[in-house]
C-alpha cells in the first residue's frame, strides 16, 4: 500500500497544486483547506516538489509559530533531495535562524546557498555574491 502511495504522490501533488494556483473559488476556504490536504499527501509521501512547495507554504503563510516550523521542516527534507528552491530557503532560514528549532548557522546557511547555486537558483546565486563581497560569512566563521 505504501508503494502505491508513493507511486501516486506525483499525480495527487499535480492536481493538488493546480487546484491550488486555479483562479476557480479562489476565495474559497474549503478549496483552499483541501488543496493544501492534497499537498500534504504528496510530501508525506516524498515527493520532493510537494515537499517545497507544501513547506514553502507552510513556513511563509501558515498560522503560527507550530505551522511555520513544520513548514521548514518540509523544506530542510525537499533541500535533502536536492530541491533548489528548498535549499536557498534553508539557506535564509540557517542564516537568519528560526525559533529554536533553526538557530542561526552561517555554515549551514553557506552550503546551502552553494548548493542552491550549483543547480542555477538565481537568488542563491545573488546571496553568493552579496555574500562573496561583504565577507559576511568568512572561511573562519563557516568552520
Amino acid at each position: 500500500m505504501r508503494l502505491l502511495m508513493k507511486l501516486l504522490s506525483p499525480l495527487v501533488f499535480w492536481v493538488g497544486y493546480g487546484l491550488f494556483r486555479s483562479p476557480l473559488l479562489r476565495r474559497s476556504r474549503s478549496r483552499h483547506n483541501w488543496a493544501m490536504k492534497v499537498l500534504r499527501f504528496a510530501a508525506d509521501n516524498g515527493h520532493r516538489r510537494a515537499l517545497s512547495v507544501y513547506g514553502h507554504l507552510l513556513h511563509f503563510r501558515g498560522e503560527g509559530v507550530a505551522n511555520r516550523i513544520q513548514g521548514a521542516i518540509y523544506l530542510q527534507r525537499a533541500a535533502e533531495m536536492g530541491d533548489s528552491k528548498a535549499l536557498y530557503q534553508m539557506g535564509r532560514i540557517h542564516e537568519n535562524g528560526y525559533e529554536h528549532h533553526f538557530p542561526v548557522d552561517p555554515a549551514k546557511a553557506l552550503e546551502a546557498y552553494r548548493q542552491a547555486a550549483e543547480l542555477g537558483h538565481p537568488l542563491a546565486i545573488r546571496r553568493m555574491e552579496q555574500l562573496d563581497e561583504s565577507g559576511e560569512f568568512d572561511s573562519e566563521q563557516t568552520h
